[in-house]
C-alpha cells in the first residue's frame, strides 16, 4: 500500500523543502562546510555595521539642524569613533578565541550577575537589530515609491521578518550565499555615490571650506564655545546607530573558518574600513551637496536625486541605489538572526533562559532562538509603528550599554601585571578610550531621549534581567535537590561488583532513559526494581548525546561529547553491576532528543522483544506554568511517541519540594 499521501509524509517533505535536509553529524567535513569565509562573513555579519550607514549619519546631520559646517568634523569623529570600537573588538576576540560578544566578555571578567545584563541588552539589542534594519529598508523602499503606498510599510515589514526566519532557519552560509549578490550591488552603487559627489565638487572646496568657516564663526558667536561643544557631542551621540553592529563579528565567531581568529579579524577589519568610509563619507556629501531632511524621503534618497537629477536615466539609477540600500538593511538584520540565537544559546548553557535555547535544529540552527527573535523584532516594530527614529534611540542605548560593560571589563584585565608594559599601556589606553567614548554615547542618548523611547528599552531590558534571574533560581534550586539526591544514592551503590549476571535478551527488559549521572538516573532505577521486584532479568540504559549550541564546535567536541555520554552510561552499568543487576547500554548522538531516544527504543525492542522502557521526570508539588516552561517535557514526549508505535513506557516521578 503506497504512503505517499500519508499526512505524516506530507509534513516531512515540506519541512525538507522549507528547512532542508538534515546535516549529518558523522561527516567530519561538516564543522568547515558550513563556516564562513571573511568575505562571506563581511557579508553575513560585518553587513551589519555597513548597513548602519543608511541612518546613523542621517540621525547626525538631523541633529545639528542649520549648523551644517560641523558635519566634517562629526565625520572625522564618527570615523575615529569606528576605528576605536573596532580595535577594541579585535583585542576581545584574541583574548576570547572561543567567542568574544558583549556576554562572554562581561561575564568571564565583571562576574556572571554583570554578565547577565550584558547578555540581556544584547538580546534586545539583536531584537533591535531586526526591527530597525526591515524598518530602514521599507524607509529607503518607500523613498521613491508614491506616498498613498506608505500606508502598507508595516505590512511589508512583517513579510519581510517571516521570510528573514525561513531563511535563517535553513542555515547561515545558505542565507548568506543568497544575499551576497545584494551586498556587491550595495558596495558598488554607494561607493560610486560617495566618491561621485566628493568629486564633482572638488573645484568647489575653496569655497565649501570658507563658508564652513563663516558658519563655525558664526555659530561661536550665537552659541559660544560650551555652547557649540554641547551641541557637537549631542550630534556625536544621536549618531551612535552607526556603529550599532560592530561587535556582531566578534559574538559569532564560532560560525567562521578555521583558523577563527585570524578570520575574525580581517572580517572587522573590511567592516570597520567600509564603515568609516561610508558614514563619514555620506556626511560630507551632505554638506556639498546642502542636502536636507524631507518628508518620506531619507537623507541618502534626497542626495542620490539630486546628483542624478539631470542625467539620463537618472531615475533609474535612484531606483536601483536605493534598492540595494534597502536589501543591504536586509543583510544587516542577518546579524540579529545569526547572533541572537547565539547569544541566547550560550544564556541557555548557563541556566539565565529555558535550556530548550540551547538545542540545535537537524540542520544545526538554534531554531527555538531564530523563531523567538522574529517573533520580538514583529512585536516591537508593531509597539513603535514602524517609526525608525524611535527604534534606533531604543537600539543604539542597548548596544552601548553592551559596548561599555565590554570595554570596562576589558579595561580591568588590561590593567592587570603584562609581561611587556608598552603593550600593557597601549592596551589600557584603548580601551579605557573606547569606554570613554561609549559612556559618552549612552548617557547623552539615554538623557536626551529618554521620553522618546529611552524609557521603555530600559523598562523591558531590566524586565528581561529580572526574568533571567528567577530563571536561573529555579535550575539552581533543582540542580541543589539533585545533588542531595545524587549523594543520598550513590553511597549504596559504591560497593565493587561481584559475579555479575549475563544478559538474556528473550528474558523481560527493562530499559531505562538517562541523561547525566546523577540523582534522577539513580532514582528512576531503584523504583523500577522495588516497584517490579524480580520482574526484569535484564536492565539497559539508554542514552542520547545531544549536540547543542555547547557542543556543535567542529568534530572534535563531537568526538568528545560521544566519549562524555558512553562514560556517564559506563557508571549506570557499573552501579546496576553492584546490585547484582544485569546490565548493559545503547547510544545514539544527534540534535533532537526526542527523535533520537525514540529510534534508539525501537532498536532496543527488536534486540530485547520483551522490552518495558522506563523515564524519569522531575516534578513539584504545585507545578505552574513557568516549571513546565523550564522543563521541556521531554520524558512525555517520548513516551507519546512511543505508544504510538505500541511500545510500552513508563514515566516515573521524581519529586522536588
Amino acid at each position: 500500500m503506497s504512503h505517499q499521501n500519508d499526512p505524516e509524509n506530507v509534513v516531512s517533505r515540506l519541512r525538507r523543502l522549507i528547512f532542508g535536509r538534515p546535516r549529518d553529524l558523522e561527516d567530519r567535513s561538516l564543522a568547515h562546510k558550513i563556516a564562513l569565509i571573511p568575505l562571506l562573513a563581511w557579508i553575513g555579519l560585518g553587513a551589519d555595521g555597513l548597513s548602519s550607514s543608511a541612518y546613523g549619519p542621517e540621525e547626525c546631520l538631523r541633529a545639528v539642524g542649520e549648523h551644517t559646517y560641523l558635519a566634517i568634523p562629526l565625520a572625522g569623529m564618527m570615523a575615529f569613533t569606528v576605528f576605536v570600537i573596532s580595535t577594541c573588538y579585535t583585542r576581545i576576540i584574541e583574548r576570547f578565541p572561543q567567542g568574544g560578544g558583549g556576554y562572554v566578555v562581561t561575564t568571564a571578567l565583571l562576574g556572571r550577575r554583570t554578565g547577565v545584563v550584558a547578555g540581556c541588552a544584547l538580546l534586545i539589542d539583536y531584537v533591535l537589530t531586526i526591527s530597525v534594519s526591515i524598518a530602514a529598508a521599507n524607509a529607503a523602499l518607500f523613498s521613491f515609491l508614491p506616498s498613498g503606498w506608505h500606508d502598507g510599510k508595516l505590512f511589508v515589514d512583517a513579510a519581510l521578518i517571516v521570510m528573514m526566519v525561513l531563511l535563517n532557519i535553513r542555515g547561515v552560509r545558505e542565507s548568506v550565499l543568497v544575499l551576497a549578490p545584494i551586498f556587491v550591488v550595495f558596495a558598488v552603487t554607494h561607493l560610486g555615490v560617495i566618491l561621485g559627489g566628493i568629486l564633482w565638487h572638488v573645484p568647489e572646496l575653496p569655497e565649501t571650506a570658507r563658508r564652513c568657516a563663516d558658519g563655525f564663526r558664526e555659530g561661536l558667536g550665537v552659541l559660544g564655545l560650551a555652547g557649540l561643544a554641547r551641541l557637537f557631542v549631542h550630534a556625536y551621540s544621536l549618531g551612535g546607530g552607526t556603529y550599532t553592529g560592530i561587535e556582531a563579528v566578534s559574538n559569532g565567531l564560532s560560525i567562521m573558518r578555521e583558523p577563527r581568529v585570524a578570520t575574525a579579524k580581517r572580517t572587522m577589519l573590511y567592516m570597520s574600513c567600509s564603515l568609516a568610509f561610508t558614514a563619514g563619507g555620506l556626511l560630507v556629501c551632505y554638506l556639498l551637496w546642502e542636502v536636507r531632511p524631507e518628508p518620506g524621503r531619507t537623507l541618502n534618497a534626497a542626495l542620490i536625486s539630486k546628483m542624478v537629477a539631470d542625467l539620463p536615466f537618472g531615475s533609474w539609477l535612484v531606483v536601483i541605489t536605493l534598492c540595494s540600500e534597502s536589501a543591504i538593511l536586509l543583510v544587516a538584520a542577518q546579524a540579529g538572526f545569526i547572533d541572537g540565537p547565539r547569544v541566547l544559546a550560550n544564556m541557555a548553557l548557563d541556566g539565565w533562559v529555558p535550556r530548550s535555547f540551547a538545542s540545535l535544529s537537524e540542520r544545526l540552527t538554534g531554531q527555538n532562538g531564530v523563531i523567538l527573535m522574529g517573533a520580538a523584532a514583529l512585536a516591537t516594530l508593531v509597539y513603535a509603528g514602524g517609526d525608525l527614529h524611535k527604534l534606533i534611540v531604543m537600539y543604539s542605548i542597548n548596544v552601548f550599554i553592551t559596548f561599555s560593560l565590554s570595554t570596562f571589563g576589558m579595561s580591568r584585565d588590561a590593567i592587570r601585571p603584562q609581561p611587556n608594559g608598552r603593550a600593557r599601556i597601549r592596551r589600557v589606553t584603548l580601551f579605557v578610550v573606547g569606554f570613554a567614548l561609549c559612556v559618552t554615547v549612552l548617557g547623552i542618548t539615554t538623557a536626551e531621549k529618554f521620553a522618546e523611547g529611552g524609557w521603555l528599552t530600559l523598562l523591558i531590558t531590566g524586565a528581561t534581567v529580572g526574568l533571567c534571574l528567577l530563571v536561573r533560581r529555579h535550575y539552581d534550586g533543582v540542580e541543589s535537590h539533585l545533588r542531595r539526591l545524587t549523594q543520598e544514592l550513590s553511597g549504596p551503590l559504591s560497593t565493587p561488583p561481584g559475579e555479575v549476571p549475563a544478559i538474556m535478551p528473550t528474558e523481560p527488559t527493562a530499559a531505562i532513559l538517562v541523561s547525566g549521572y546523577g540523582g534522577l538516573g539513580l532514582h528512576t532505577m531503584l523504583t523500577v526494581f522495588r516497584a517490579f521486584s524480580g520482574h526484569f532479568k535484564n536492565l539497559v540504559f539508554l542514552g542520547v548525546g545531544v549536540v547543542d549550541s555547547g557542543e556543535f564546535k567542529g568534530q572534535f567536541a563531537i568526538d568528545a561529547l560521544k566519549q562524555r555520554t558512553e562514560e556517564t552510561l559506563r557508571k549506570y552499568v557499573s552501579a546496576a553491576h553492584s546490585l547484582g543487576l544485569a546490565a548493559v547500554y545503547r547510544m545514539e548522538i544527534g540534535t533532537d532528543v526526542v527523535d533520537e531516544a525514540a529510534a534508539l527504543c525501537e532498536k532496543v525492542a527488536i534486540e530485547f522483544p520483551r522490552t518495558t522502557f522506563f523515564a524519569g521526570k522531575v516534578i513539584f508539588k504545585h507545578e505552574n506554568w513557568f516549571e513546565r516552561l523550564l522543563h521541556n517535557q521531554t520524558a512525555f514526549a517520548i513516551q507519546r511517541r512511543l505508544h504510538w508505535n505500541g511500545r510500552v513506557m513508563v514515566v516515573l516521578p521524581v519529586r522536588l519540594d
